[in-house]
């Protein structure tokens, strides 16, 4: 299964509509935002991708309270279990204990990879580009042997996605 995710989307509308479409673009079946959403708008972004979606509040996400059962959105940290896999989703890093087969989070802007004890920890990076001039966003393939990590990222002024790849084995 291939799981779309980004991150820290904060006001940045069109940065978002990107990251979502290049996710879609490359066979993402289902989308994960990791907080920091800020924008009712970016939640009809992941509403209108045409795929299932999950969102998890961030820490600047008060705001969207009102909109709780309008989207899905869920508050840290969310189990959830999708194409046999064990998720946990969150934004903040502090339950960053291995309880889950895929732990995904946000908050901190900066891309993640880290695969411990059986245990595959993704951030996806910041999509509004606030801390650097790239937006990024990335792509989970799951299978019963493999976890690939694709890491996508653009420079702000550019509409071409570079990538790095990763491949875990899983238990």
């Amino acid at each position: 299964m291939k799981i779309g995710l980004l991150s820290d989307t904060h006001t940045k509308k069109g940065r978002s509509q990107k990251a979502i479409d290049h996710l879609v673009s490359q066979g993402a079946e289902f989308l994960i935002h990791a907080g920091d959403i800020v924008k009712p708008e970016i939640l009809d972004q992941l509403k209108n991708s045409g795929i299932r979606y999950v969102a998890v509040y961030g820490n600047n996400d008060a705001g969207l309270i009102e909109y709780h059962t309008k989207y899905n959105l869920v508050q840290e940290p969310h189990y959830f279990k999708l194409g046999g896999v064990n998720f946990k989703l969150m934004h903040l890093p502090f339950y960053m204990n291995a309880d889950a087969e895929v732990i995904i989070f946000g908050h901190t802007h900066v891309f993640e990879c880290d695969f411990k004890n059986r245990t595959l920890f993704l951030n996806p990076g910041e999509v509004c580009a606030r801390d650097k001039p790239f937006s990024n966003c990335a792509m989970l393939e799951t299978s019963d042997t493999n976890f690939t990590v694709t890491h996508y990222f653009r420079a702000v002024e550019s509409d071409v996605f570079e990538e790095r790849h990763y491949i875990f084995e899983r238990a």
